[in-house]
């Protein structure tokens, strides 16, 4: 068959938005059609900072359930970030980590998690590369979605600003892909959609973040180091050590209402050692900056339930922090976000992309990573001072309650650890905590006692004072 008619027998798509879901999304719909990815700002050629996207300067953590998504998706994409240098460390193996009701986790040789630890901006780099490989693909930059075309039926194509004159893009699937900021309530109201349900939940979060050259003979190997806030503290205060690609630390403090951590360099050291434990302060101490510190504000936990809309057009689905975006401390952004494109490619493998109901189908089933995301952000969030305009439910403080006791048993029983990790690694949804076995665990289970501090070991310690 000549090119030609291949291409005119193809379905197109649109996808909106060229960060790290909306590619991973368009590497799904180019099986099944042509694809245009709408991208308002210029992107880098390569891992370099991107406009519009503040929160790439923090730390990123990409748990278990992400990197195997990620994988899936598009295989061997794990070995080429570790080829650019990004870490693959083995959770509790290479995690020093303070749980938020103050006990250390027990570290232990355990190979089933194993996370993805590198700069968002190499990330995102290596992904938009390996994408984009795809002739089935076209990026248009500075190009500016208007509105979406169709009725409140069905979703036909996107209206966009390009070259400072407004165009027609005709699509059989569009995907919201355009994160925190998406416009789609505004959109879908244009089409005489009613509003979607919407729910907020602030911590008032504010996050600092700078970079280190990794001190002394540190360079590989190092683990995480990870003070986790309480929020039942006021004012509550957190944070990681990241180690990354180029022998750097990617260090993020973070502090809510009363006590968030400042823009001026002379605090950060000062903030860290103000910690639940001064661990992250004191491996800083003799460490060299590279940058200076950055802040972020905007942490909100808010989820639009576009799965539960009365009507919702055909030829239209929203993906990732167009859904929901998370307060960036438990790492499940990413997660969520490529879990959420597995559902895209699971609903169109067994239904046409341009079939009556597809779209309903690919929002129900995204919904379900962002659910358990979601649970696991708020169920701690909620309990910040001032976090959300209802106080939590007796059922949220019986959860959490139950939580702080599997946390507890996770820091001194391997065994719970691992089912904790299932959940937090989002390989397993939250209701796994409740399964008879993990109940045994935590209120029957043999525990070992408590760690005075944090598990680094001798050769860790030396290694930064060398």
């Amino acid at each position: 068959m000549p090119s030609s008619a291949r291409t005119a027998s193809r379905r197109t798509a649109v996808v909106i938005g060229g960060g790290m879901t909306g590619m991973l999304a368009a590497a799904v719909l180019a099986d099944f059609a042509d694809v245009r990815i709408i991208e308002r700002d210029v992107l880098p050629d390569g891992p370099q900072p991107r406009k519009g996207l503040p929160q790439a300067r923090h730390a990123h953590v990409l748990w278990s359930g992400g990197v195997k998504a990620l994988e899936d998706l598009l295989p061997g994409i794990v070995a080429q970030l570790v080829a650019r240098g990004a870490n693959t460390p083995r959770i509790m193996t290479d995690l020093v980590s303070k749980a938020p009701s103050g006990q250390w986790f027990r570290r232990f040789n355990h190979a089933r998690h194993t996370n993805l630890l590198c700069s968002r901006d190499l990330l995102d780099a290596v992904i938009r590369t390996r994408v984009l490989q795809d002739e089935r693909i076209t990026l248009l930059q500075q190009t500016e979605l208007l509105a979406l075309q169709g009725n409140g039926d069905r979703v036909t194509g996107v209206s966009v600003l390009a070259d400072r004159s407004e165009q027609s893009i005709p699509a059989d699937m569009v995907i919201d892909a355009s994160g925190r900021a998406s416009r789609a309530p505004t959109w879908l109201q244009d089409l005489g959609l009613p509003p979607v349900e919407e729910r907020s939940v602030d911590s008032g979060i504010g996050y600092a973040s700078r970079m280190y050259r990794a001190p002394g003979s540190t360079e590989s190997g190092f683990p995480i180091v990870n003070v986790q806030a309480d929020p039942r503290q006021v004012p509550s205060r957190g944070g990681i050590i990241t180690p990354i690609e180029g022998s750097r630390w990617l260090v993020t403090l973070s502090g809510a209402r009363g006590g968030q951590p400042s823009s001026d360099n002379d605090d950060f050291l000062p903030f860290a050692l103000s910690l639940p434990h001064p661990i992250i302060g004191e491996l800083l101490a003799g460490a060299e900056p590279e940058t200076d510190v950055i802040t972020t504000r905007s942490t909100a936990n808010k989820r639009r339930y576009y799965e539960k809309a009365i009507r919702w057009p055909d030829g239209f689905a929203v993906l990732g922090d167009a859904v929901a975006g998370y307060n960036p401390v438990y790492g499940h952004g990413l997660s969520a976000a490529a879990q959420s494109v597995i559902a895209l490619r699971r609903v169109l493998q067994q239904r046409h992309i341009s079939a009556p109901g597809t779209a309903r189908r690919v929002q129900k089933a995204a919904a379900r990573p962002v659910e358990n995301a979601w649970s696991l952000a708020v169920g701690q969030d909620v309990f910040y001072p001032g976090a959300s305009d209802q106080p939590p439910t007796r059922l949220e403080s019986t959860l959490a309650a139950f939580v702080d006791k599997a946390v507890d048993a996770g820091s001194r029983n391997p065994h719970a650890l691992r089912i904790l990790l299932d959940v937090m690694s989002m390989e397993k949804p939250p209701a796994r905590l409740l399964m008879p076995d993990m109940l045994a665990l935590v209120y029957l289970g043999r525990k070992e006692p408590s760690l005075d501090g944090p598990p680094l070991t001798e050769h860790e310690r030396g290694a930064v004072a060398t």
